[in-house]
């Protein structure tokens, strides 16, 4: 049965996978390496960066004067901003990899939205968010990097490019946890090196990669396309 499952994939295409997670899991890194380890396996990848924007406008706000972005446009016009320029970027990247035929590697997607927006207390929002955000496909795949925020937190002081608190990446791990598509990601421990979570997703996109020469699970030549199961890890299984 999982070598029937592994030549259907192989034999499908693999259109989007999604990697989100608080900030300081490591989304960044792993879906670059996602990307490149796709594309020398024969199956062209692009990564792409869905941010909101958060950031910059936090760099806007500083030069402003104010705090953080929040300060500057306040909690709801923050989160208006946010979803409009995560949208318009889930969209260029879609709409690219429709155009060329690669796989899209997404850093974050619209699940990030959803729980940036119960994070901050804003869950009249969301309503208005689910509604222009399903006209997106759900991703194949979604990777959710689970973290503890506290060594979130550390990862994100030693870059020292940005700064978060433990009060917003507590928040934003409880969001993620509480979304009603939660029971549907791929709970990745992402407290372990680069190296081992980069194991752990490429063991689950196995079936979309070519197998070693040799291999007893090489798929046949030929037969038609099939769509590849959903193969979930039990998101229930926190690590």
């Amino acid at each position: 049965m999982v070598s029937s499952l592994r030549r259907r994939r192989r034999r499908a295409r693999l259109r989007t996978v999604a990697l989100i997670g608080i900030d300081g899991s490591g989304k960044t890194t792993q879906a670059h390496q996602l990307a490149d380890a796709l594309t020398a396996a024969g199956r062209p990848a692009t990564y792409h960066r869905n941010a909101g924007g958060r950031r910059w406008l936090s760099r806007v706000a500083h030069r402003l004067g104010r705090p953080d972005a929040q300060r500057l446009v306040g909690r709801d016009g923050l989160l208006a901003l946010e979803s409009v320029l995560r949208w318009l970027a889930i969209a260029a990247a879609l709409l690219s990899c429709l155009v060329t035929g690669r796989t899209a590697v997404m850093d974050r997607y619209a699940a990030c939205q959803y729980a940036s927006i119960r994070a901050h207390g804003g869950q009249r929002w969301e309503r208005l968010a689910r509604v222009g955000y399903r006209v997106f496909p759900r991703p194949q795949v979604t990777f959710l990097l689970a973290v503890d925020p506290a060594e979130a937190y550390q990862r994100i002081e030693r870059r020292g490019t940005d700064h978060e608190t433990m009060g917003w990446l507590t928040a934003a791990d409880t969001a993620y946890r509480a979304l009603p598509e939660y029971p549907t990601f791929v709970l990745v421990d992402a407290g372990r090196s680069p190296e081992e979570v980069s194991r752990q997703i490429r063991d689950h996109l196995d079936g979309w990669f070519p197998p070693e020469e040799g291999s007893r699970d090489a798929a046949p030549a030929g037969g038609a396309d099939a769509t590849p199961d959903r193969a979930v890890t039990p998101a229930q299984a926190r690590p």
